[in-house]
C-alpha cells in the first residue's frame, strides 16, 4: 500500500510551530506563535482542544501525562495532560527557551535558551537543576541520549556538542553548522535526534545531508542524502524501531531512509513548499505528523508500504539480538537470514513476495539464495561469492540453519575510502549578507551601502552614499524581490531571480546620465537565472546559470557575451577591469576548486588571467572578492586570509593580511568592505560571534594594517625586509596605472622609491655591522645607481675595502645598463645625430640626458638627502660636517652645499662615469671609478688593455703606499686632489669672465672634455645666448632640453653639417689641450670655488699625487674623534 499525504490543516498563526504525539499515539499535540497548545484527536478533528500557555510557544514535549512548553516570557512551564491545568514553572532563563525535550523515562527535561545556556531539570523536583555552559550563541536544539548518559545540543555558534549529563562536561564538539547571531537568522534549526533503543547513532541535519555519528567513538559513520533535497534540512526524527530516519527541509521536502542500507524509501513534497519545522513519528503506526512555519499541520501515512508487517515480525524474531545486529532486524528481506518455512517469517515472505524481486543499487537480487525451498541454491551466486563465503563460514552470527549468509546490498557495493567531494560554494555578492535575512546588506563597498528590508511592513531597498556629493540617499520599492545589487559612482545595478511567472531581470539606475531616462531593465532568456552582477566604468556585467557572462553599457546597450568554464562564484568590476571567480572543478576534503579570470574591457580588450587556479586556505571558501581603491584585484577566504595580485611577479597572488590574528575570540570575524593601497588600509567590520554584521545598529568600520607573512618579523632584519617588499607590492599599481594612461601625482611616484631605497640602505648598514658582505652586495643589486654610490661611501668609511671594490664594479654595470637603456630610447626617438654624441662619457652639462626632467632631479635630490641622513645614523664616528683645513690642496667635496651634492648625484645618475678614455698615448685610466674620488693614487693598466677594451672598465685593487695602517686607510677615502685638468680650468677663467654665468660653467666644463665635441654641443654653444634671450631664467637642464627640441627641428642636412664640424674640430681641440700650461700655485686660491664644479663633471682626469705633508694632515683629520 503506497504512502498517502492528507490535506494540511490550519493550526496556528504564522511562525514556528512544533508537534508531538502522546505516549499512546491517540492524539497529536501542536504549539505555535499564537501562544496556544492544541490537542488533535486526528487530522479531521474540527474542534481541537486549545490551551493558552503564553504570548508565544516555541516548543512543546509530552510524556507521562505532563505537557512541557517553552514560552515567550523566558520560562519553561508544566501543564497536566489532557486537562491542561497549569502545574508550575520548571525553570527560567534570561531569554526565551528555543527547545525542550524529555529524557527516555520522562523524569527529566532539558531546555536550551537564547542566552547560550542549557538546563537539565528534574520534573518531580524543579530545584534539582544542572546548567551546561559552553556555547557562544543561542541554543537551537537538544536531544537526550536514550541511555540517559549524554545530551546533544546544536547552537548558532556553528557547533554541535555532546555533554555528559552526570558531570556536566563536554565530551566532543563538531563545527558543522553555519554561524549566525540569532535563531531567526539560522539557516537551519538543526533538530537533531538519537537513535531509539541503544542510542548508538546520533543524527544531525547538516546542510543537505544527515550525518550519523557513532556513540563513544564520535566518528562520522554515515551521510544520508538524496537528490530531491535541494535546500538545507531543518529537522530529523527516528522511527520508534530505530530502523528508519525521516528529515524535513526548509523548502518542504520530507525524505525517509532505511538507515541500514542508506536507501531512500519514501519522498514527500509539501503542497506549498513551506519550511518544515516540526516532525513527529507515531509511536505505533507508520505515520509522521509534520508542521510548517506558516502554522499548518499535516499527516503522512503508510510510510514504507508493504514493509510494515515485516517490520513487526522482525521485531519479535530478533528482539534478543538487538544489540548484536545493531537493530538491523529486517535482514531476511535482503537474503541475510534463511528461515524454515514453518517459521513466522515464511508466511510474511509468501504474502509479500513482490519485495523479493526488488533490485538494490548494487544490481544484485535481494534474495539470491532463497528460491523454491530451503535447499534450493543458486550455484552461480555461490561461485561468484566463494571467497566471501570462505571468510564467513565460521561466523555464527551470519549463519542460520547451516547456510552461509550473503552480504547485504550495502556491503556488496564497492567501498570507497578516498577523499570526499566538497559541496560547491554557492554564488554570492561581495559585501552582502545572507539572502534569507529579513534585514540585510545587499552590498557595502567603498562607494556606499545598499540595504534591503523584507518584513511584514515593507519590502524596500535603501541606498546610501559615503560621499553625498556623488548622489543623495535613495529609497526604492522592491516589488520584484531583488536579491543582488552593486553600486558604483555612476550607477546602481539590481538583479532578481526568476519565478514561475517572471523571468530573471537585470535592472540598472544610471543616475549619472544627462538625460531624463535614467533606468533600464533587461529580461534574461527562459530558464536562465542571474547569479552574479558587477559594475565598472561605463559598463555592467552579469553571470548567469547558463554559464554565460553578459556585458552591457551603463546606458543599456548589450555588448559582448562569452562563456564561463564553470558555475560562477562571484564577480567584481573596477574601471576597465572585470574579475570573475568560478568553479574549475570539484574540490575534495573540504577544499573548493576555484578559478579566476581577469579581463580588461577598454579599447584594447584583453585577458590578463586565463582561468588560473585560485589559492585558498585549506578547507576554506571564498567570502569576498573585489578590487582595491587603486584597482588591484584582491580576495578574502573564510579563514581571514587577504590576498592581493602581485603584478610585479608575473600576476601571482600574495597574502597581505590575516584578519584572524586581530580577532579576540574563535567565533569572532572581520567582514571586509574595502581595501586601500595608499594609505595601506584594510577596511572591515568586526563581528562578535558571527561572520557578518546586523543592519541595526549601524556597524562601525575598523581599519586593519597589512603584514606580509615573512619569516622572523620580530627581528630588525625581518621587519625591514617585510616593510621593503610590502612597499614594493603595494606600489605596483603606480606602474600599472601609468601604463594605462592615468595621470599620477609625481609625489606618488617618488615617495615609494625613496621609502624603498631608505629601507635598503638600512639593511645594508645592518649587514655591514654583522659583517655579511656578500649579503651587502645582494642588497646593493636592488638599489638605484646613486644609492649604490652612497653604499660605496659607507663601505669605504667602514674600512671594508673589498666590499667597496665589488660595489664599484656593480656601479659600473648599472651605469652602463642605464646608458644603454637611455641610448635605446634615443634611437626610438630617431635622433640619429646623437649616436656619437658621447653623452655617457662627457662630464659637461650636456651630459644631462634629455629624458630627465626637473621633477626627476628633485626626486634624486630627495633620495640623496634621505640616504645621507641614513648614512650618518649608521656611522656615528663620521661627523656630519667637517671643516676642510686643506682647501688649497684638497677639493672640499665632503663640505659641499646640498645643491652641489644634488649636482654630483644627478650627474652620476645620468652619465657613464666609468668609460675608459680612448687616448692611446695616456696609459693611465683617469679617475672614472667612484673609488678614485676617495684615493690619492691612480690605477694603472696596460696600454694595450686600455686600447682593446675601451668599452669595459677595468678596475684593479687599490695599492696603498707602505705606510702605517692609519695613514693608508686615510689615503683611501680622501676625496680627491686637484689634477692638471682642474688647473687648466683656472687658466681659461679670464677668457670666460665676460660671459654670462651659465656660459662660464659650460666653457669651463668644455675645457676638461678630452673627447671630441658632438654636433649638438657645438650647435648649443652657438645658440645658447638666443635660448636664454627667448627664455630668461632657465636653469642648465632646461636650457639643454630646449636646445634639444630646437636641434631636432633642424633638417637632416643641417644637423649633418654640425656633426661634420664637430669631427673636423676634434683634432685641434686635443692639440690645444696638450699645449696648455699648468697654472701657478698662486692661482689655487682663486680656483677654490671652481673645483667643486669640475668635481661633479665625472670626466677622466689625471691625478696629482699628494706630498707627504698633505697625507699626514689628511690622516690626522680623517681619524679625529668626533
Amino acid at each position: 500500500m503506497p504512502s498517502s499525504q492528507k490535506p494540511m490543516r490550519y493550526g496556528h498563526t504564522e511562525g514556528h510551530t512544533d508537534v508531538c504525539f502522546d505516549d499512546s499515539g491517540s492524539c497529536i499535540v501542536t504549539c505555535g506563535s499564537d501562544g496556544d497548545v492544541r490537542i488533535w484527536e486526528n487530522l479531521d478533528d474540527d474542534d481541537p482542544k486549545s490551551i493558552n500557555v503564553g504570548e508565544k510557544a516555541y516548543s512543546c514535549a509530552l510524556k507521562n501525562g505532563r505537557l512541557i512548553t517553552a514560552v515567550s516570557n523566558n520560562t519553561v512551564q508544566i501543564h497536566t495532560f489532557p486537562e491542561g491545568a497549569p502545574d508550575g514553572i520548571l525553570t527560567r532563563f534570561t531569554m526565551n527557551a528555543n527547545h525542550v525535550v524529555f529524557n527516555s523515562d520522562g523524569t527529566r527535561i532539558a531546555a536550551g535558551s537564547s542566552d547560550f545556556m542549557i538546563k537539565v531539570v528534574e520534573v518531580a523536583d524543579s530545584s534539582k537543576q544542572k546548567t551546561f555552559r559552553g556555547h557562544d550563541a543561542p541554543v537551537l536544539s537538544l536531544s537526550f541520549d536514550p541511555m540517559d548518559i549524554y545530551l546533544a545540543s546544536a547552537s548558532c555558534d556553528g557547533s554541535v556538542r555532546v555533554w555528559k549529563v552526570e558531570d556536566q562536561t563536554c565530551v566532543t564538539n563538531w563545527l558543522l553548522l553555519q554561524k549566525c547571531n540569532d535563531v531567526i537568522n539560522a539557516k537551519s534549526i538543526c533538530r537533531l535526534a538519537w537513535q531509539p533503543g541503544s542510542g548508538k547513532l546520533l543524527a544531525i541535519p547538516v546542510d543537505k545531508v544527515v550525518k550519523l555519528y557513532r556513540r563513544e567513538t564520535w566518528d562520522n559513520q554515515i551521510d544520508l542524502s538524496d537528490t530531491s533535497i535541494t535546500q538545507p534540512l531543518n529537522v530529523v526524527v527516528w522511527s520508534p524501531c530505530g530502523q528508519y530516519l525521516a528529515a524535513g527541509s526548509v523548502n518542504g521536502n520530507i525524505v525517509v531512509w532505511k538507515v541500514e542500507t542508506q536507501e531512500c524509501i519514501e519522498r514527500m513534497k509539501h503542497e506549498k513548499s513551506y519550511s518544515i519545522c516540526g516532525l513527529a513519528w507515531h509511536p505505533k503506526y507508520e505515520q509522521i505528523a509534520y508542521t510548517d512555519t506558516e502554522g499548518n499541520l499535516g499527516l503522512w501515512e503508510d510510510i514504507g508500504g508493504g514493509k510494515k508487517p515485516n517490520d513487526k515480525v522482525a521485531s519479535t524474531v530478533t528482539k534478543d539480538y538487538e544489540d548484536l545486529f545493531d537493530g538491523d532486524d529486517d535482514d531476511y528481506l535482503n537474503g541475510d537470514m534463511i528461515e524454515p518455512q514453518s517459521s513466522p517469517n515464511a508466511g510474511a515472505n509468501e504474502d509479500h513476495g513482490d519485495d523479493d524481486d526488488l533490485m538494490p543499487t548494487s544490481g544484485h537480487p535481494r534474495r539470491a539464495i532463497i528460491d523454491d525451498d530451503d535447499n534450493s541454491l543458486d550455484i552461480g551466486m555461490i561461485k561468484a561469492n566463494s571467497n566471501l563465503l570462505e571468510k564467513e563460514e565460521d561466523d555464527d552470527d551470519d549463519q542460520i540453519g547451516g547456510f552461509p549468509a550473503l552480504p547485504t546490498s550495502s556491503t556488496q557495493q564497492p567501498f570507497y575510502d578516498g577523499p570526499r567531494p566538497t559541496p560547491r560554494q554557492k554564488p554570492f555578492q561581495s559585501g552582502s549578507t545572507p539572502v534569507h535575512l529579513m534585514h540585510r546588506f545587499m552590498v557595502w563597498n567603498s562607494v556606499g551601502i545598499i540595504r534591503c528590508y523584507n518584513d511584514e511592513q515593507d519590502n524596500a531597498i535603501d541606498i546610501e552614499f559615503h560621499d553625498t556629493s556623488i548622489h543623495h540617499a535613495t529609497h526604492l520599492p522592491n516589488s520584484l524581490n531583488h536579491t543582488m545589487a552593486d553600486l558604483s559612482t555612476e550607477a546602481i545595478l539590481l538583479a532578481c531571480e526568476s519565478t514561475e511567472e517572471l523571468a530573471s531581470k537585470l535592472h540598472c539606475i544610471y543616475f549619472s546620465s544627462w538625460d531624463a531616462n535614467k533606468e533600464w531593465t533587461v529580461d534574461m532568456p527562459k530558464d536562465e537565472d542571474i547569479e552574479a552582477i558587477c559594475l565598472g566604468q561605463g559598463w555592467a556585467a552579469c553571470a548567469t546559470s547558463a554559464l554565460l557572462v553578459r556585458l552591457f553599457t551603463v546606458g543599456g546597450v548589450q555588448k559582448e557575451i562569452f562563456c564561463l568554464p564553470g558555475p560562477v562564484v562571484s564577480m567584481a568590476g573596477h574601471g576597465e577591469q572585470l574579475m570573475i571567480i568560478y568553479h574549475r572543478g570539484t574540490g575534495f576534503d573540504g577544499d573548493q576548486c576555484l578559478g579566476v579570470q581577469l579581463m580588461e574591457l577598454g579599447k584594447k580588450k584583453k585577458q590578463i588571467l586565463h582561468g588560473d587556479p585560485l589559492s585558498l586556505t585549506k578547507k576554506s571558501y571564498l567570502v569576498w572578492a573585489g578590487f582595491s581603491a587603486e584597482g588591484t584585484p584582491c580576495y578574502v577566504d573564510s579563514e581571514g586570509i587577504v590576498r592581493m595580485l602581485n603584478r610585479g611577479l608575473g600576476n601571482t597572488w600574495i597574502p597581505v593580511c590575516n584578519t584572524r590574528e586581530h580577532c579576540k575570540g574563535k567565533s569572532d570575524h572581520y567582514w571586509v568592505v574595502g581595501i586601500h593601497e595608499n594609505p595601506q588600509q584594510l577596511r572591515c567590520i568586526p563581528c562578535k560571534g558571527a561572520r557578518f554584521p546586523p543592519t541595526l545598529p549601524r556597524p562601525a568600520v575598523a581599519i586593519l594594517s597589512f603584514t606580509l607573512p615573512y619569516c622572523q618579523v620580530t627581528t630588525e632584519k625581518g621587519q625591514m625586509e617585510e616593510q621593503y617588499w610590502r612597499s614594493v607590492v603595494f606600489h605596483n599599481y603606480v606602474d600599472y596605472l601609468s601604463k594605462n594612461g592615468y595621470e599620477l601625482d609625481e609625489n606618488a611616484k617618488s615617495q615609494p622609491v625613496k621609502e624603498q631605497q631608505e629601507l635598503l640602505m638600512k639593511l645594508f648598514a645592518l649587514s655591514c655591522k654583522l659583517e655579511r658582505e656578500f649579503r651587502c652586495v645582494e642588497l646593493a643589486d636592488l638599489m638605484t645607481q646613486n644609492v649604490v654610490n652612497l653604499a660605496i661611501k659607507y663601505a669605504s668609511r667602514s674600512r671594508r675595502l673589498n666590499l667597496a671594490e665589488r660595489l664599484s664594479e656593480m656601479a659600473v654595470e648599472k651605469a652602463s645598463e642605464l646608458a644603454t637603456a637611455l641610448g635605446d630610447e634615443e634611437e626610438e626617438e630617431d635622433v640619429r645625430t646623437h649616436s656619437n654624441a658621447g653623452y655617457s662619457t662627457s662630464a659637461t652639462e650636456w651630459g644631462r640626458l634629455p629624458g630627465r626632467s626637473a621633477q626627476q632631479d628633485q626626486e634624486m635630490e630627495e633620495a640623496e638627502e634621505s640616504d645621507g641622513c641614513e648614512e650618518a645614523e649608521g656611522m656615528p664616528e663620521v661627523p656630519k660636517q667637517r671643516p676642510n683645513p686643506f682647501s688649497k690642496a684638497v677639493s672640499s667635496a665632503e663640505v659641499i652645499t646640498p645643491k652641489s651634492a644634488v649636482i654630483a648625484s644627478s650627474s652620476q645618475g645620468r652619465v657613464n662615469p666609468f668609460k675608459v678614455s680612448s687616448s692611446k698615448k695616456d696609459p693611465l685610466v683617469p679617475s672614472a671609478n667612484v673609488l678614485d674620488t676617495m684615493s690619492k693614487y691612480s690605477k694603472k693598466i696596460s696600454s694595450n688593455r686600455a686600447v682593446n677594451k675601451q668599452s669595459s672598465p677595468v678596475i684593479k685593487p687599490l695599492i696603498p703606499k707602505p705606510k702605517s695602517k692609519q695613514a693608508s686607510a686615510a689615503s683611501f677615502f680622501q676625496v680627491r686632489t686637484p689634477g692638471s685638468s682642474e688647473k687648466r680650468v683656472g687658466e681659461r677663467e679670464e677668457k670666460a669672465g665676460n660671459e654670462p654665468p651659465a656660459v662660464q660653467v659650460t666653457a669651463q666644463d668644455n675645457t676638461e672634455n678630452k673627447r671630441p665635441k658632438t654636433g649638438f654641443q657645438m650647435w648649443l654653444e652657438e645658440n645658447r645666448a638666443n635660448i636664454l634671450t627667448d627664455n630668461p631664467g632657465l636653469n642648465e637642464a632646461e636650457v639643454i632640453k630646449e636646445g634639444m627640441s630646437r636641434f631636432r627641428i633642424l633638417s637632416t642636412e643641417e644637423r649633418m653639417v654640425w656633426t661634420e664640424k664637430a669631427k673636423g674640430g676634434a683634432v685641434n681641440d686635443l692639440t690645444e689641450d696638450k699645449k696648455r700650461k699648468r697654472p701657478t700655485a698662486a692661482e689655487d686660491e682663486v680656483k677654490k670655488n671652481e673645483e667643486q664644479k669640475s668635481e661633479d663633471s665625472n670626466v677622466s682626469k689625471k691625478k696629482k699625487p699628494l706630498d707627504q705633508s698633505t697625507n699626514v694632515r689628511l690622516s690626522s683629520f680623517a681619524f679625529k674623534q668626533s
